[in-house]
């Protein structure tokens, strides 16, 4: 077996999203106490090792269409890299690690866990395909990464941040459609069929919906917190600067996006300092 294809087929730049289950107790004051770090390392590996055992089926789904496509024909799978059989052992072994660890968390973090296996797993079998529907799914496995988090350090998640981050990844998705329909063109519908069912302008309508939702949900939960609002024109900016990679076609998967922009990422880790000296700077 292909040790370094193995575990780029886990996608472990992907388990950035997974840091969401932090975000409770971050926003929350908390993330300084004693014992945090290791209250949420087996919730973090937990939803690690989810999320991967979910992508590798994915993958294991799409690899026909992937064998197509000018970028995921290089993933280890269509390449041949990691064979079909290996591919589903990995995925399994992954799968039951995720749940071993998630059932000693506590059974509502299990159940969390076993929630968002099953949006995942009918994500990637059928509801992909479904126009909106696809949507929704990929921000119900970040709402389902916060509330795991709340649940495994024990912090109430606020109205606001559930809606925050419920618009947040619905325009994040939104972007990463729309962005999938610019670079695929005229065979968009070959490699995902949803796309075909999105009409002229209405993935962009939807982006600059939920966009102005965030910035207006975002500022309320700063406000009701009493948190640092001057990081409002940084989310703005963040905000419009995805708007601009995707309609320049520069991708619009979240991560990648992150990782490879310069500008967000700058704004991202502003972000991060402001806020942590609001709520821990006077300590």
């Amino acid at each position: 077996m292909n040790l370094a294809a193995s575990v780029k087929l886990l996608r472990p730049t992907q388990w950035l999203k997974n840091l969401m289950l932090f975000f409770p107790p971050f926003l929350g004051g908390a993330i300084l106490n004693p014992g945090i770090a290791q209250k949420g390392a087996l919730p973090f590996l937990s939803f690690c090792l989810a999320s991967s055992s979910t992508y590798v089926v994915n993958d294991l789904l799409d690899r026909h269409n992937d064998a197509r496509h000018d970028k995921k024909r290089h993933r280890p799978i269509p390449s041949g890299a990691v064979s079909v059989p290996q591919a589903w052992w990995i995925a399994a072994v992954s799968l039951a690690a995720s749940l071993f660890l998630a059932a000693f968390v506590s059974p509502v973090f299990l159940l969390l866990t076993l929630s968002y296996l099953a949006v995942s797993s009918a994500y990637s079998l059928r509801l992909k395909e479904l126009a909106l529907i696809d949507l929704f799914c990929i921000a119900a496995g970040f709402l389902l990464r916060l509330q795991a988090g709340g649940e495994a350090f024990g912090i109430v998640v606020s109205e606001w941040l559930f809606l925050s981050v419920f618009l947040l990844a619905m325009f994040l998705a939104t972007g990463k459609r729309l962005s999938e329909k610019i670079l695929l063109g005229g065979t968009a519908g070959e490699h995902r069929k949803a796309l075909l069912d999105y009409p002229e302008g209405y993935l962009e309508g939807v982006m600059y919906l939920c966009g102005g939702s965030v910035l207006v949900t975002y500022t309320m939960y700063v406000i009701s917190r009493h948190m640092f609002v001057y990081t409002v024109p940084l989310c703005c900016f963040g905000l419009l600067r995805y708007i601009l990679r995707v309609k320049h076609g520069g991708g619009g998967d979240p991560t990648e996006s992150l990782l490879k922009d310069r500008p967000l990422f700058v704004v991202g880790l502003l972000w991060a300092v402001m806020i942590g000296y609001s709520l821990y700077g006077g300590r």
